[in-house]
């Protein structure tokens, strides 16, 4: 698209500069380019006209459209308080219709005796019909547009805009942008490229997608700008993985050496999977091929992703290399380090370990151990990327639950070595395989989807606060036979006082109803002072405690095998990637582990959904493909739970993946044929590209 897309959103009729600082602040949107990308989420029908009388209890979420005559109006209440009433009627019923806000000029707009097409979502009361805040249009003007707009398009809104624009209000100015911008949309895609994938010129496209003449039409321009979206991602990563399979700058690691072999015959607490021996191939044969690894590893909580970190190291140190894992909290890096030195305790290699807490001495062993080569595994959090650290011959960096780094972070570990190290990113979030191609089309992914052997399935419940007592009764039971239990509340945002009102009341609630001293409870939250945390957390490693009462937001991510019960409070107000992930803190022992999800009596359907799954499988990647179904595919980049990364406004991973698939299929044979987008043809698509690579040119392993 032509540079006048770029424009600020305030030049289109109708907005001015007060509604465009709104549009930004409420929605985004700063450029005509933006608005026009604004996408509708659903249409209604404007030609499907109701009568009163088939207006029912199942349309209290839908928008329609009623024909009647206003027959009077009514005030009531002053100030804020006051509330415009008109009634109307047709020759079946009547109807009710009532606005809070706006009145002087919804006032102005209903003349009695006047004909109007009613557009809102209609409520019944004691049986009878009422909309709150619909829109009017007059009979004469509807029927004047209605063969131009069969389809309107329904926009997501917020409070704010809706009270300042409404429906009708944001489809005027979406009609003024279309207006004004449909001279300057330029054809991105080469005609051979939409004849072999059926694809309607982009004009066409941008048209249908706001203002849709047929159903064929809506779903034909669905079509392309999805495929576009998703050709622009992966010309981007495949672009990206072109790069770095063409410089074979990679350390080699022929050998299997004296450490690798000692471990594996004689060290293994217990045999290893076949999903684990499978991955540790897949890095073998990366590391021997001359390339730079970037190796994504996926695995459910407790799959063994540290015994595959730990060997492949190993390999790394038998071939004169030393290697670093990095951890994104000071707990798991030490949990980290004392699993790791436990296990290659008498083997002549040497573990260090830093953190920003580190003691004087513990850093200075680091640090210069590193530095000198002694140091053969370093393990630490963010402070290895200090520029005080500094490797003698760094080979193979291992990056834990990489989601919760900084894209800046993470770079920082490849200017260690002038030759960047073999890299494993290792994720216990589970990503489905269609996101994971969109996502990590520069890595290569590994998955581990078995469990070690003797680990139980988590049996998973759903009780409402009415079991609450039943619920007492079995965490009696279990702590009696020396078990304990995470009780987890949800955080949204740290700063929301509520949410941790409700884990203040909860904490109180359940002193005193496991009182001392046949009860320990504990508590950890973001609010607390980290050395409290710390003895928090450590209190119920040590089994100095019997619960652990936690904001979900704090990192409950320690080895507890002893831990057997999660319980989640108000499980509804979490997604189902979050919800599994906190189910997996437990299990991690012999023993039989229980999650029991506590929720309100008052569901949504989605919430409904989402807690009968978390209890029908344990299988997360099932559970991470639903998630995305109900809630989006979420920020790729792991910062936030909900919407899309890569600017993606209407494309799906997961709904559209075979559609992703021939997107990708189309990446690959234009740069193969065009590998630096030179062509004419090709050169719209140099710019779809760069807008659709995530924000930042770096290599996706750092982004992950």
């Amino acid at each position: 698209m032509a540079n006048w897309l770029d424009n600020s959103v305030k030049y289109v009729a109708g907005v001015g500069e007060v509604r465009a600082k709104l549009l930004e602040k409420e929605l985004g949107i700063i450029t005509i380019d933006d608005l026009l990308r604004y996408y509708p989420f659903r249409y209604v029908d404007r030609t499907k006209i109701y009568s009163i009388a088939e207006i029912n209890a199942s349309m209290d979420t839908a928008l329609v459209q009623v024909r009647a005559r206003i027959t009077g109006v009514a005030y009531s209440g002053t100030g804020r308080k006051q509330r415009f009433t008109a009634f109307a009627s047709d020759s079946t019923g009547s109807v009710e219709l009532t606005w809070f806000r706006g009145i002087k000029w919804v006032e102005k707009s209903v003349e009695v005796g006047r004909e109007y097409i009613i557009f809102g979502r209609p409520s019944l009361f004691r049986n009878e019909v009422q909309f709150t805040h619909p829109e009017l249009e007059l009979v004469e003007q509807a029927l004047s547009r209605a063969d131009r707009f069969a389809m309107q398009g329904i926009y997501s809104s917020t409070e704010k805009i809706a009270s300042t624009l409404g429906t009708k209000g944001f489809f005027k100015i979406i009609s003024n942008a279309w207006a004004a911008a449909e001279k300057h949309i330029t054809e991105t895609m080469p005609q051979w490229l939409r004849d072999k994938y059926s694809l309607p010129p982009l004009k066409q496209a941008m048209h249908d997608i706001h203002f849709p003449p047929s159903a064929e039409r809506l779903s034909a321009a669905q079509r392309r700008l999805k495929f576009d979206e998703f050709l622009g991602v992966q010309l981007s990563v495949q672009s990206l993985r072109s790069d770095r399979m063409s410089r074979r700058d990679g350390f080699l690691f022929p050998k299997v050496g004296d450490l690798f072999n000692e471990f594996f015959n004689n060290r293994l607490p217990f045999a290893l999977t076949g999903a684990q021996k499978r991955v540790i191939k897949e890095i073998r044969q990366d590391t021997i091929t001359g390339y730079q690894m970037n190796r994504l590893l996926q695995g459910d909580v407790g799959s063994g992703k540290t015994m595959v970190a730990l060997m492949s190291m190993l390999l790394a140190i038998d071939n004169g290399f030393q290697a670093c894992m990095m951890a994104p909290t000071e707990i798991l890096a030490r949990q980290h380090y004392a699993t790791i030195s436990r296990m290659t305790e008498g083997m002549n290699l040497r573990v260090a370990i830093l953190t920003g807490s580190s003691k004087a001495a513990e850093r200075r062993h680091a640090l210069e151990g590193i530095a000198s080569g002694e140091v053969n595994i370093l393990i630490g959090t963010h402070a290895l990327i200090e520029d005080r650290v500094q490797f003698a011959n760094l080979g193979y960096v291992v990056i834990d639950e990489q989601h919760r780094f900084g894209v800046e972070q993470r770079a920082r570990l490849w200017t260690k070595n002038e030759q960047p190290p073999h890299i494993l990113v290792m994720t216990a979030t589970p990503i489905p395989r269609t996101l994971a191609m969109t996502l990590y089309g520069d890595l290569d992914v590994s998955v581990i989807d078995e469990l070690p052997p003797g680990r139980q399935p988590i049996r998973t419940y759903h009780y409402t606060d009415a079991a609450r007592l039943k619920l007492w009764g079995f965490l009696r039971q279990q702590i009696a036979q020396g078990r304990q239990v995470y009780v987890v509340y949800p955080l949204i945002k740290e700063s929301e006082t509520m949410d941790y009102k409700d884990l203040e009341d909860g904490f109180e609630s359940i002193v005193r109803d496991f009182p001392l001293p046949d009860y320990r409870v504990t508590v950890c939250h973001g609010k607390m002072k980290p050395q409290d945390k710390e003895e928090s957390m450590r209190q119920f490693k040590d089994h100095e405690a019997d619960i652990l009462v936690a904001t979900s937001v704090i990192e409950v991510g320690v080895d507890v095998p002893n831990a057997t019960v999660m319980v989640i409070e108000s499980a509804e107000r979490f997604g189902l990637s979050q919800l599994h992930q906190l189910r997996g803190r437990v299990g991690r022992g012999g023993g039989q582990s229980f999650c029991i999800l506590m929720s309100g009596e008052k569901l949504s359907r989605e919430a409904r959904q989402r807690l009968q799954a978390m209890c029908q499988t344990t299988d997360g990647f099932r559970l991470a493909e639903l998630d995305m179904k109900l809630r989006g595919a979420g920020d790729i980049n792991g910062t936030q739970q909900s919407g899309m990364a890569f600017d993606l406004k209407i494309a799906n991973p997961t709904l559209d993946a075979d559609l992703l698939q021939s997107a990708r299929e189309a990446a690959i044979s234009i740069l193969a044929d065009d590998k630096l987008l030179q062509k004419a043809e090709n050169q719209h698509l140099r710019v779809l590209r760069a807008k659709h690579s995530g924000g930042q040119r770096f290599d996706f392993s750092m982004i992950s």
